[in-house]
């Protein structure tokens, strides 16, 4: 086709000419290297492919050759070229993407699954969305991800690396620092030991203000009961310092691990919210207990920490006959005599069924325990008519502990038993109020207030066996009250009055069909004790999301269930010298 003059005008410029034909490019090959047994065979396909010319087939501006070339354009134009896989980035675009990263979505609490195939093994995170996806191959779901919708940095959830996704590099900046920690938040043993001295305040991407150890947790639906739980072994000092710092094997039971992971971002004093959800350790609860205890059915949190509390013992390599084998037994573990006597039809001239006979034998026995149950005396059945309608009663804590003295006995079936306590005593006394009674006809629930004062002083000495060898007689052994698990009548949702509260809550509590049972937690930050600082509250009062200031003056007109009380420090005893020169 001649090439047409400037001059010349578009329109004028003849079409029925087409391009020159192509032709098959095909290269010279000599017959030295062709392999032998084939040289004719070769030349006679030399000589057709280099004969055969597709000019000799018609063709035109519409030929069916041209409509095949667009059409394969086209095709090319639907799929584009797969990225190239680096080792490394670009010189100079080592931070490309990460401007992408949004951390306002980013939530770690829930467990790690993939959310295409529900898998939790090489689990990663997409840091844009906050979703999970298995693997980062080219042909793994986050791989596909981020061709999708172009969300290119991911997160292994278990080495903590950060990828680009589809190239595949590692990206080590230290703007990542951040969601790294998040992520699995680890602590030295001089931040452990500032926990109870120094009182720390936080701000999240919220810019909003909360203090590490006390933050609100996620109730996903009927969970409170475990949060209340959690929350007061977080603040137990020995077992958090040693979930805080100890680094578990990959052959340690997930129950444990997830625990740890739980208490150290309640901890976390860089937390990207000021609450925290417990979905995995929920997960590992759920399947160990099958599904006795579950975030969708209320449960009693007395009965759920003594489950709790012997399989973390089992977990971590406790034994179940070698008493003080592991941390959580030598943290709550203490010992007891109970001395047992049947019951006779006619006992003495008093009257008394429960005074002991000693001419009978009494059964005695040392049992290890971990939770004291205190009994409430019963409720007056008949109201003085002056009495006003809304008293509720009330009794010392030091009434209730008479049970360990070894004096007073009680009824158990047709034996009456009373109860000491034996040095040494644990570290960590859990007083469970017995509340809930069940029979077969009504469940009732005791509204009596416990009094304790401000929980700063609780001597034991009285209703503890002398033990000279241990413990110095006449000396007092004080404890200070941690923490304080609460019912919340005021949060029960009922249909009648006063009677209704209470009946729902009892029924409700011991596992009947009746409505919800709301608990809250009570607990002390010793960090603001030590430290002397009158600006920030002494007590906090959580109850899931909600984390709100407590008055220690009022502590004990709340319905408390079960109390933690820590044991106090002895003071150093001056040496000889000292004392001379302190009279002198």
């Amino acid at each position: 086709m001649a090439k047409r003059k400037p001059e010349e005008p578009l329109e004028s410029v003849a079409v029925d000419t087409s391009p020159l034909s192509k032709k098959v490019r095909v290269e010279e090959v000599s017959d030295e290297k062709l392999p032998s047994g084939n040289t004719g065979q070769a030349n006679g396909a030399h000589d057709n492919a280099t004969t055969h010319d597709i000019s000799t087939e018609p063709r035109n501006g519409t030929g069916e050759h041209e409509e095949e070339d667009a059409e394969s354009d086209v095709e090319d134009d639907r799929f584009p070229v797969v990225p190239l896989r680096q080792s490394a980035p670009i010189e100079g675009y080592g931070d490309l993407y990460l401007d992408t990263m949004n951390r306002s979505l980013l939530d770690f609490d829930f467990e790690k699954l993939c959310s295409v195939t529900l898998s939790n093994i090489n689990v990663y995170a997409c840091l844009v969305c906050g979703k999970y996806f298995q693997g980062r191959g080219p042909k793994s779901h986050a791989y596909f991800h981020a061709l999708e919708v172009d969300h290119h940095v991911y997160i292994n959830m278990e080495t903590k690396k950060v990828y680009v996704l589809p190239e595949g590099y590692e990206v080590h900046n230290k703007s990542l620092d951040d969601i790294k920690y998040v992520v699995d938040p680890k602590f030295t043993e001089e931040e452990v030991r500032k926990l109870d001295k120094e009182p720390r305040i936080s701000i999240d991407l919220s810019n909003k203000r909360y203090r590490p150890g006390f933050v609100g947790m996620n109730n996903i639906k009927a969970n409170d009961y475990l949060n209340v739980v959690v929350q007061t072994l977080a603040h137990v000092s020995p077992v958090r310092n040693f979930f805080l710092l100890n680094q578990f094997s990959q052959t340690t039971p997930q129950l444990a691990v997830r625990f740890s992971t739980l208490v150290r971002k309640i901890w976390n004093p860089k937390a990207f919210r000021n609450h925290v959800s417990p979905h995995e350790l929920l997960q590992e609860i759920a399947l160990r207990s099958s599904k006795k205890y579950s975030l969708t059915q209320q449960s009693d949190p007395v009965e759920f920490l003594s489950w709790f509390l012997n399989n973390l013992h089992l977990t971590l390599g406790g034994s179940k006959t070698k008493s003080l084998s592991s941390i959580i037994q030598r943290t709550f573990q203490g010992k007891l005599r109970v001395e047992s006597q049947a019951i006779t039809a006619k006992s003495d001239a008093t009257g008394d069924r429960l005074r002991f006979e000693e001419s009978s034998t009494i059964a005695t026995n040392v049992t290890p325990y971990m939770i004291l149950t205190l009994d409430l005396p019963p409720v007056p059945l008949f109201r003085d008519a002056v009495e006003s309608k809304n008293i509720i009663p009330q009794v010392p804590l030091g009434t209730l502990l008479q049970k360990y003295n070894g004096i007073n006995a009680s009824e158990r079936q047709s034996h009456r038993v009373r109860h000491r306590l034996l040095h040494p005593l644990p570290q960590y006394l859990l007083f469970h109020v017995k509340r809930f009674s069940v029979n077969k006809f009504v469940s009732e629930r005791n509204p009596t207030i416990v009094t304790f004062g401000s929980g700063r002083g609780l001597d034991m000495s009285p209703y503890v066996e002398p033990n000279p060898a241990l413990h110095p007689p006449g000396e007092s052994i004080m404890y200070e009250m941690v923490a304080n698990i609460i019912l919340d009548t005021t949060s029960v949702a009922t249909g009648g009055g006063e009677d209704s509260n209470a009946a729902d809550a009892a029924n409700k509590a011991v596992g009947a069909d009746a409505q919800k049972v709301a608990w809250k937690v009570q607990l002390r930050d010793k960090a603001v004790s030590n430290s002397k600082r009158t600006d920030l509250p002494e007590w906090m009062e959580i109850q899931d999301l909600w984390v709100e200031r407590a008055e220690a003056e009022t502590l004990f007109t709340r319905e408390g269930y079960l109390m933690v009380w820590e044991r106090r420090k002895a003071k150093p005893q001056p040496n000889g010298a000292e004392k001379a020169k302190a009279k002198a």
